[in-house]
């Protein structure tokens, strides 16, 4: 079963079973929560919602996970019927009768085991994908207005998350703890690991970035605000409610902020709507750190106004040389020191040091528009911007241009609008659009598109390769070490290499994969509904085996028992309208000891206006009518609905309609519509309805003499129901309580008593037309609820109404005390992480995730001199593992006059000064090989402030000594953890400089450890 994690009552369409007789089948699919509090006193009044059982169906799969379907909730379904035809009698022996336990003696029909009629498999742990950490268990839908996630990312210790209110975090030191955070007892999210949560509630976030030089998480929002949070947070206030406040905030777009990145350099990029790019120096947001809470909204205001506006600057005679779509993604691409920026159909390529446009193209590959930034930075023009203040306005950005200049750039330009627009409305291409975007650490970017294909590029923009290994919709993309992480719309998680070639894949959750990250040894995945589980990132592999047997073994201890009454009432009300007096003796009498209560309804309105003007209605989305709204009001209000029960649905097609509601008292919400199985994969199955089926073999005389004389025993035998049933023809192995109760049709309206059957001409023979029927997990005649069986039910009562006199047909109910075997997710996530932790064979399985490679690098030491290269190289001396290394810059300092050296913190996300190129600062080196990084100084023009988009200070020379920090970590291609080595890189302009030093060729072990995720 799946993310929605609750146990369902489901109504859906349902194709009728195989019989002779013409039967007209509809349902409709609803979901309800059903582990609440209950008001009845036999009850235990504190019991909680508790999730359900983990697992579907079992296909039988080779090597992937990739067949079996994700249903990780147990369903109900209820399925109403009419018919109207009449049939010959049919024989039968046997009675196939069985007692229900604690119920009514039942009858169990023959056959069984193909479609709907098959009782689903079920296990403790899914047995054909790797067992997952249930980080939170899908919500009820209702809990989560306000704050639905959307996205996720990971630092080495902890899970950030935003919501539509705000953000959260989860800290990896309490993966597999209970009873802490701002959830205990928080409504829907009483199974979800310890989490905390912003106290303030904020527009939607929609992308987040992490910075761990500033320990402070980035959030962009729909408003159009960035946002920053501390990652240390003190998760008690003062007034001792748990929460946290945000730092900074400024309004970065006029729309919403779609992306966000931190570049190389350490600067901010955030795309918007309208292709919309800006971007915040480093040294514009450092400036805020050094004011006081009281200046908050000063630095808030420097900030906002201190952007650069990339549309406009490549915005020449009101041609822009970007698409104008939304930038939906941005991504920067370290190891080469670019950005791409990346629409539904169209991509731009930027250097991150000077901001330049590099590229233009679309998403075959091909240019869009070539942008020639040299000609327009001719030396005449350098010149002139050095010794005065050059506008901003596009007529002052013209002036510097030549007319044939200017022209190209016009004629490209509407050249490349014609050709987006031919293409804009093609089919071909929206199945093209780009929906996810990843930088792998060979260096390759990798795109996900809406018809399921994978694309390989390089770092220039060159498309390389596509992948097509699932025809739904790319979601998310998610790469570690190695390997690439896929979400698909379906719920599918894939995982490939980085040849492209498919490792596994599994259903993952029931609803779209909408955001995955790395953290703590796990890839985290979250459903569009909410859930957020855990996948150890050697899945698949040897260790998946191992952790499915543990958590089997262990079943006992967190599984748990629930217990849910339903009432089921069908009526064939003949086209007319009931009183208040009989609706209350069908269902308000018996609707307070009951969970859940469903009804359907049959010859609601007849007639063939009203029939063709209903399939009308149906083939433009509409249905109902004031009929059947009648009727769902007046049950509603027998059933006291809006303050004892809630209507969770319903549905009409034509003369029938269904509907359901549930106890308030015991539920606090019904969830999306998302992840809804087949009828075949519930776990409980009704059928009610006026199925039509009569008495053979029996004169009208003869029928009402047994009625009379109340030997149902005898009429039971002449039911071509049961006897259809008990030869395997109709509703294999579907079970009914046995009917004490008299025939319920046909009968003379308004007239009480057994004596108002058919007297009219026709006299038609008493019969049980109107019927109940289910099915639950049972395989046997007896099962006992448990995690491999679910779902056990017994008839506790199954009558009819036969004082109400309002139709031809007796009202007929069925109340059904349900057993339900569920995961209490708290409880076996605990068990999750002893299992993790204690078992030998997966901690030496783990110790994969920390072997590191040996690796040798030429020198600690370098000194850079004018625009001399330097090379730095990076052996590995592993013979069977890949080394991923990235370099960083954790702090640099200048150098005084005076001699002395001045530090200066990290810039953000430990980016390289502006003066320093390193090309490439990441990569991945194959066994026995070396690489090469080169290292060397830039001269360091730089515009220094902006305002409003507006350069204030132009350029400036920086001629001062300078130094960095730099830090190589290394990784095994499977690996979490990391090593570390310091290089000093430092750049004089005095001839003293020692050149030898960067000549150093003395080799060292890679020594120190620090954790990376």
């Amino acid at each position: 079963m799946d993310d929605d994690d609750h146990h369902n009552i489901i109504l859906r369409d349902a194709a009728a079973p195989q019989t002779r007789r013409k039967i007209q089948s509809y349902s409709q699919q609803l979901a309800f929560p059903i582990n609440h509090h209950h008001h009845h006193p036999n009850r235990h009044h504190n019991a909680r919602r508790k999730h359900s059982l983990e697992e579907a169906r079992m296909p039988k799969n080779a090597d992937l996970y990739a067949a079996a379907d994700d249903y990780d909730d147990q369903h109900f379904f209820i399925t109403t019927t009419n018919n109207n035809d009449k049939k010959a009698g049919v024989s039968g022996n046997g009675n196939g009768n069985v007692v229900g336990e604690g119920g009514l003696e039942e009858f169990v029909a023959s056959g069984g085991g193909k479609g709907i009629f098959k009782v689903p498999s079920r296990s403790a742990v899914h047995p054909d994908r790797p067992p997952s950490l249930e980080l939170r268990p899908h919500p009820l839908r209702e809990t989560q207005v306000g704050c639905f996630l959307r996205v996720v990312a990971c630092t080495d210790a902890q899970m950030w998350a935003g919501h539509e209110g705000g953000v959260r975090f989860w800290n990896f030191r309490d993966l597999y703890g209970v009873g802490v955070g701002v959830n205990k007892g928080k409504e829907g999210e009483e199974d979800a690991a310890p989490f905390w949560e912003s106290d303030a509630t904020t527009s939607p976030a929609l992308c987040i970035i992490l910075d761990g030089a500033s320990r402070l998480v980035w959030t962009g929002h729909k408003d159009g605000k960035i946002r920053s949070w501390k990652m240390e947070q003190s998760t008690t206030m003062r007034d001792g409610t748990a929460g946290f406040k945000e730092g900074l905030n400024w309004r970065a777009h006029r729309g919403p902020v779609l992306s966000m990145i931190i570049t190389s350099y350490g600067d901010l990029w955030s795309g918007s709507e309208g292709g919309s790019v800006k971007v915040w120096s480093w040294e514009a947001i450092e400036k805020t750190f050094f004011l006081s809470t009281d200046e908050k909204h000063m630095a808030s205001l420097l900030v906002e106004r201190s952007f650069v506006d990339l549309k406009s600057q490549v915005t020449v005679n009101g041609v822009c040389s970007i698409s104008n779509s939304d930038v939906k993604y941005l991504l920067s691409d370290n190891s080469r020191a670019k950005v791409w920026s990346a629409g539904s159909q169209s991509f731009s390529l930027w250097d991150a040091r000077s901001r330049e446009l590099l590229k233009v193209f679309n998403v075959d590959g091909q240019i869009e528009n070539r942008v020639d930034l040299s000609a327009a930075q001719d030396s005449g023009i350098e010149d002139e911007m050095k010794v005065k203040f050059v506008s901003s306005s596009k007529k002052e950005k013209s002036q510097g241009l030549s007319f044939f200049q200017r022209s190209r750039n016009a004629l490209l330009g509407a050249a490349d609008a014609v050709r987006r627009a031919a293409t804009k409305g093609a089919f071909a291409d929206d199945n093209k659009k780009t929906e996810a975007i990843v930088l792998t650490v060979d260096g390759m970017i990798w795109t996900g598109c809406t018809n399921g294909s994978l694309v390989r590029w390089d770092g220039n923009g060159n498309r390389l390769q596509d992948f097509n290994h699932l025809s739904s919709a790319v979601q998310c993309l998610c790469t570690f070490g190695s390997r690439i992480w896929v979400g698909y719309m379906s719920g599918t998680v894939h995982v490939l290499n980085l040849e492209g070639n498919l490792l596994g894949g599994w259903i993952a959750h029931s609803s779209p994969v909408i955001s995955m990250a790395v953290g703590d040894g796990y890839v985290f995945t979250l459903a569009n509904q909410g859930g957020i589980r855990g996948w150890s990132i050697t899945s698949p592999g040897p260790l998946d085996n191992i952790l499915r047997t543990e958590l089997s073994s262990k079943a006992l201890v967190y599984a748990k028992q629930e217990n849910l009454k339903i009432l089921v009432g069908t009526w064939n009300v003949g086209q007319e309208k009931a009183s208040h007096d009989s609706l209350i003796v069908w269902l308000g009498s018996v609707a307070s000891d009951v969970g859940i209560v469903v009804v359907g309804l049959q010859e609601v309105e007849m007639g063939a206006g009203f029939l063709a003007m209903s399939a009308a209605r149906e083939t433009v989305g509409l249905e109902g009518s004031s009929v059947g709204q009648w009727w769902m009001d007046m049950i509603g209000k027998t059933l006291d609905e809006g303050t004892t029960f809630e209507r969770v649905g319903s549905r009409q097609l034509a003369a029938l309609l269904i509907v359901a509601w549930y106890a308030l008292i015991r539920a606090v919400g019904i969830h999306s519509e998302e992840g809804k199985p087949e009828l075949s994969e519930a776990d409980m199955i009704v059928f009610l309805g006026d199925f039509n089926y009569r008495l053979y073999g029996i004169t009208y005389e003869e029928a009402k003499d047994f009625v009379s004389q109340r030997c149902f025993d005898w009429l039971r035998v002449k039911d071509q129901l049961r006897a259809e049933m008990r030869s395997g023809k109709v509703f294999q192995g579907m079970r009914e309580g046995v009917f004490t109760f008299p025939p319920t049709y046909k009968f003379q309206r308004n007239q009480a008593g057994l004596g108002g059957y058919d007297s009219s001409e026709k006299k038609r023979i008493p019969a049980w037309c109107d019927r109940i029927l289910y099915r639950d997990n049972r395989s046997g005649a007896v099962s006992k609820c448990s995690l491999e069986c679910p779902v056990v039910s017994s008839v506790l009562h199954y009558d009819a109404c036969m004082e109400v006199t309002d139709s031809d047909h007796k009202p007929v109910r069925c109340i059904y005390s349900v057993e339900i075997a569920h995961i209490d997710e708290s409880v076996k996530r605990h068990e999750f992480g002893e299992i993790v932790r204690s078992n030998e064979k997966i901690r030496s399985l783990l110790e994969e995730t920390h072997s590191i490679p040996e690796t040798r690098i030429s020198t600690d030491k370098i000194v850079l001199l004018n625009h001399e290269k330097c090379f730095l190289q990076i052996m590995n001396k592993s013979d069977k593992d890949n080394a991923l290394f990235q370099l960083f810059c954790e702090g640099q300092s200048s150098i005084g006059e005076d001699g002395e050296a001045y530090k200066q913190r990290p810039r953000g996300c430990f980016g390289f000064p502006r003066w320093l190129e390193i090309t490439p600062a990441a990569g991945m080196i194959k066994p026995g090989q070396m690489a090469e990084v080169s290292i060397n100084h830039q001269e360091f023009h730089t515009l220094e402030e902006f305002v409003d988009g507006i350069p204030q200070n132009w350029w400036s020379e920086d001629t001062v000594d300078k130094e960095a920090l730099l830090a190589l970590c290394i990784r095994g291609s499977r690996s979490h953890t990391s090593k570390s080595q310091h290089i000093h890189v430092s750049h004089s302009f005095a001839s003293k400089s020692i050149r030898a030093s960067s000549r150093c060729s003395s080799a060292r072990r890679v020594q120190g450890t620090r954790s990376k995720s």
